[in-house]
């Protein structure tokens, strides 16, 4: 009995993490004191060496030093450059007006501004939140289907897990040790794939049903042929040129992600100051966004690597590799089992726990079977984003139900998000069975 209470110390510890997170103690603190309880108990019952403590300070050193996840703030200070200096506003109001005469054509320009804004913040919250704020009024005004505006903003928030450049494939990048450029190149076409899809569903399905997404009225259509040419050179081509320049360094092999980071966040600022948008009030909106979510990662990390550092030592690691390698079906049952914890996983916890409690688990079992990794790490990204939008826990439904008016209830919100979830899923069954959308470009080998 003893012996069976031992071997169960390594699963305890995950379990006692996993609750502290659901009671919504800090993550970073809930794992760091879960590390510091089972570490006293493991020394106290003798069942690993109290040096192995010793081993945290240089490990969290090393993550202070981690060129890779420098990626992350620079990433975040683009996205957000563009978000609070108005940019990103001007960028669907002027896609908005492009699409506007045809049906369906604020949904489109919804899908094809959420991709981008999602692309350069990197982080649901803030672009389902600002893509709430900016377009679901417009939408509503001109005589949308609450559930398809709802549905629509909260999938193209959702893009950002999976379209480059990306904060997630950054993150799974580094955890599962492989390069973030590669992952990068690898998630474009899926990523397309996925947008692609959600726009063209919101083009059907206009067509089929007008009334769900009307185009807009003549009275609204004043701006045409040269005007709307300028304002189209003006407003779109600029930031479509910043994220092009920043995919194209990475892709060629040019810069790193890290570097191509902070000529990105460097451009937006430029673009900015180039449109008299750039004020001080706007810098420390910008940097104290970027501050916040860079602290609250590294916070993640060190309480992560001292978690990982006491569930080693109490073989909770052997004790997954065991039981995910001896799954009936090898490689299958462990794809199925992996995609089905993260799926689950990603109702309660934000990807940033799960890429480091949860993946790091993953990756030696994936090694042992031969899975490739930056195909693991793309589908890894398709399941974060279908899992932040399935009712009823799904976190990109909350972050819109805190910003949307009275009139839209959480019914609208979870029935149109409904029809973006059965794409998502067809898209990631289809990155599984076909590996070659992942690796395609990259077997081009466009960086040498």
């Amino acid at each position: 009995m003893y012996d069976i209470f031992l071997e169960a110390l390594g699963p305890m510890m995950f379990l006692a993490a996993l609750a502290l997170l659901a009671l919504g103690y800090p993550v970073a603190f809930s794992l760091g004191g879960v590390a510091i309880i089972f570490g006293i108990v493991g020394v106290a019952l003798d069942l690993f060496d109290p040096v192995l403590i010793r081993g945290l300070p240089s490990r969290v050193f090393g993550i202070m030093s981690n060129f890779t996840l420098l990626a992350i703030p620079y990433f975040i200070f683009l996205g957000s450059m563009l978000e609070k200096s108005g940019l990103a506003e001007d960028l669907l109001e002027t896609m908005g007006i492009l699409f506007g005469p045809m049906r369906g054509g604020l949904a489109v320009s919804v899908v094809i501004v959420g991709a981008l804004l999602a692309a350069t913040t990197g982080v649901v919250a803030a672009t389902v939140v600002a893509m709430g704020l900016i377009s679901l009024p417009i939408m509503l005004r001109y005589n949308y289907n609450r559930d398809l505006a709802c549905g629509v903003i909260c999938a193209s928030g959702t893009l950002g897990q999976i379209i480059p450049p990306s904060i997630v494939l950054v993150v799974l990048g580094d955890q599962l040790g492989v390069s973030v450029g590669d992952l990068f190149i690898g998630s474009l076409i899926p990523g397309l794939l996925m947008s692609g899809a959600f726009a063209l569903y919101c083009f059907v399905i206009a067509q089929i049903k007008p009334k769900l997404a009307p185009a807009l009225p003549l009275s609204e259509r004043t701006m045409s042929g040269r005007t709307l040419a300028l304002r189209v050179a003006r407003v779109m081509v600029p930031p479509l040129f910043l994220i092009v320049a920043v995919l194209g360094s990475i892709f060629f092999g040019v810069a790193t992600a890290t570097e191509a980071g902070s000529v990105g966040a460097l451009g937006a600022t430029l673009l900015a100051a180039a449109n008299r948008r750039l004020s001080w009030q706007t810098l420390r909106e910008v940097a104290d966004a970027s501050m916040r979510v860079t602290t609250m990662v590294i916070f993640i990390l060190i309480g992560s690597t001292a978690f990982a550092l006491v569930f080693r030592g109490l073989e909770g690691d052997r004790f997954v590799f065991d039981i995910m390698t001896n799954l009936p079906g090898g490689f299958w049952g462990f794809m199925i089992a992996s995609m089905l914890i993260v799926f689950f996983l990603g109702f309660f916890i934000d990807f940033f726990e799960i890429a480091f409690i949860v993946i790091p688990l993953f990756v030696p079992v994936a090694l042992a079977l031969d899975v490739d990794l930056i195909w693991f790490g793309v589908i890894l990204g398709a399941n974060f984003q279908t899992s932040f939008l399935t009712p009823p826990f799904g976190f990109a439904l909350f972050y819109l139900r805190g910003v949307a008016p009275p009139e839209i209830s959480t019914g609208n919100i979870y029935r149109g998000a409904i029809p973006f979830i059965l794409i998502q899923v067809c898209i990631l069954i289809l990155i599984i069975l076909f590996p070659g959308l992942v690796n395609f470009l990259l077997e081009l080998d466009i960086g040498s």
